[in-house]
Order: structure tokens, then C-alpha cells, then sequence
């Protein structure tokens, strides 16, 4: 089975403040009876399924920025795209939210089931299909001119573009690197990196996109079924990037190259563009993880970092051949 590679320390339901937890009372009408927190993910926050009295259920999401400074915006950036692209079986719904300037919450639809096993050839399918619906049905959705946000600080949606250029600046740090996470055939050549990568800052392509599938964002509410969650990472990019992102569960594996033609968005992309990515985020989390300090209440957000470092790199030595 497929377990969550991302796997924060969340905050228990019963520690979430009073006026939260008295908030998701009122707004759910009855109070809240039982709950049971959740594993994946990396918000230092709560992330809890809620049963209320009557017997009406919701999940719930909640986080202080004493937790995490960044955290809160995150979650206003997940209300700001749920109320953007509305109501859709493809995610869960928003039903509130709650802000008090300190504090955070978000009142979800609660979809039954647990994560999809991306091992499974017919579940990654499955994926892979809802992925390409996903794809269609943010492209239909006009992006407002001042949905953007201009500083990686701000709630508004993440440009893509922006990120790139971030991304791109680890190239220069490419000798400080350390060798457990960059294999030879990646530092072989240098420029060749950097023509494989000046394309991405480049794409003029903008579209709504999730910008965050891996499988403790999914859930598999029955089979042949898959749902969207965690929308703070919700960005403004080219329509390849969600079918890529879908993808990077078998990164490691041959099967990762051979998928790439059944999607348009990737065909039309090229492997170039793909191979330029991988080497792009690659060692942009492997220098985020050596060169700076750990995040606050994020414990193992550095070490997801470099796991994901080696599988990205080891794909894109694979590729560079």
C-alpha cells in the first residue's frame, strides 16, 4: 500500500481554542460528539473528522500562527480558491470558515475513505483520469486579475512562474550540494541543466491548478473514485503541471517516462520541459533542506525534503541517461 510521505505533527482536536471549537459547534448546528484527528500532511494545525450530535459529519481544519507563522496563510489561501472554483464532486466542499486574525479554520465536506493505493495499477488509473477531469475543469474557470498573490507571504494564489524562477536560483549552489542527494549523472553537466530548465520561466500558460497531488492530498471515497483535498497550495500555472504532480508517486520507475504521453498536457509539454523540473525542484528541496533552518513546527518537513530531493534527482539522472 501507498502511505502518505508527508507526515506532520497535528495539533489534537481538544487543544484546538475554545472559540474554534465552539464556532464549528454553531456552524454545524449541533455540537460536536466525537472526532478523530487525522495522519498526513504537514500543517502543525488539527485536521480531525468531526461527528456532531445529530449525527451530522464535517472535517475540520484549524491552525494558529503560533503553530506556524506561514500555516494561516496557507489556509486562507485554501478558502480563497474553494470559493473560487465552487462546489464539484472532484474535491470536498467548503461548508465555512472561520478567521480571527490569529487563527484559521476551515468546516469540510467529510468524504469517507481513506487514501488511494498508488501501487495499484487500476487506482493510479483512476488518478491519472480524475486528474485530466481536474485539469478541464479549472481550466473552465476564468482567473481573476488580482487573484495572484505578489509575495510568497500574501493569501493569494501562488504563481507558478514565480516559483520557478525560485527554483532556479539552486542552480548556482550545485557544488554545495551534498553528494548523498545529488547523483553524479545530475552534476555531470551544468549548462545542460540550465538549458533544460530556462524554459519553465518562460511558460506564459495560466490556468487555475492544485499545485499539491500526492496521496495524502487524495481520497478514495469508493472505488474507481478519487477526490481533491488540501488546496493551500493552490496556484496560477501551465495545464501540465497537475498531470506531472499525479505522476510522481512512481517517479523512481521507468512506468513514470512511459506515462507521460497519455497525457495531451505533457505530450505538448515534451520531456525536456519534464526532465527540466524534475531537475529544477529537485535541487531546489535538496538545497532547502541543507541550507537553512527547519521551519517552526514543522519537524519533518526537512527530511521530506531531501526523500523527495533523491527520488526527483535519481528520475532526472535517469532521464538525462
Amino acid at each position: 500500500m501507498t502511505a502518505p510521505r508527508a507526515a506532520g505533527v497535528h495539533l489534537p482536536w481538544p487543544e484546538v481554542p475554545a472559540t474554534v471549537r465552539a464556532w464549528v459547534d454553531e456552524t454545524l448546528g449541533s455540537p460536536v460528539v466525537s472526532w478523530a484527528d487525522q495522519v498526513g500532511g504537514m500543517s502543525p494545525g488539527s485536521a480531525t473528522r468531526l461527528v456532531a450530535a445529530d449525527g451530522s459529519r464535517a472535517f475540520v481544519k484549524a491552525v494558529g500562527d503560533q503553530l506556524n507563522p506561514d500555516s494561516p496563510t496557507l489556509f486562507r489561501r485554501e478558502v480563497e480558491m474553494l470559493n473560487l472554483i465552487g462546489a464539484d464532486p472532484l474535491w470536498a466542499s467548503l461548508l465555512a470558515s472561520y478567521d480571527d486574525g490569529r487563527w484559521v479554520a476551515l468546516l469540510l465536506e467529510d468524504v469517507p475513505g481513506g487514501h488511494p493505493d498508488l501501487a495499484d495499477d487500476g487506482q493510479m488509473a483512476d488518478l491519472l483520469e480524475a486528474t485530466d477531469r481536474l485539469v478541464a475543469r479549472l481550466g473552465a474557470v476564468p482567473v481573476p486579475r488580482d487573484v495572484v498573490a505578489t509575495r510568497i507571504s500574501d493569501p493569494g494564489l501562488i504563481d507558478v512562474r514565480g516559483r520557478f524562477r525560485t527554483w532556479a536560483t539552486a542552480l548556482d549552489h550545485l557544488a554545495e550540494l551534498p553528494d548523498d542527494l545529488v547523483p553524479p549523472g545530475v552534476r555531470r553537466d551544468p549548462d545542460r541543466l540550465r538549458a533544460l530548465t530556462a524554459p519553465l520561466l518562460d511558460d506564459r500558460e495560466r490556468q487555475l491548478t492544485h499545485w499539491d497531488i500526492r496521496v495524502d492530498n487524495l481520497l478514495r471515497p469508493e472505488p474507481g473514485r478519487i477526490v481533491f483535498v488540501d488546496w493551500g497550495a493552490a496556484a496560477v500555472g501551465p495545464a501540465w503541471i497537475d498531470p506531472l504532480l499525479a505522476r510522481l508517486e512512481r517517479v523512481e520507475d521507468p512506468w513514470f517516462d512511459d506515462s507521460l504521453a497519455a497525457s495531451p498536457a505533457l505530450a505538448a509539454a515534451g520531456d525536456d520541459l519534464v526532465t527540466g523540473w524534475l531537475v529544477s525542484f529537485g535541487l531546489y528541496l535538496a538545497h532547502e533542506s541543507t541550507l537553512r533552518r527547519a521551519d517552526v513546527g514543522l519537524p519533518t518537513l526537512n527530511e521530506f525534503r531531501r526523500t523527495e530531493a533523491r527520488r526527483f534527482l535519481s528520475a532526472a539522472a535517469r532521464r538525462l541517461g
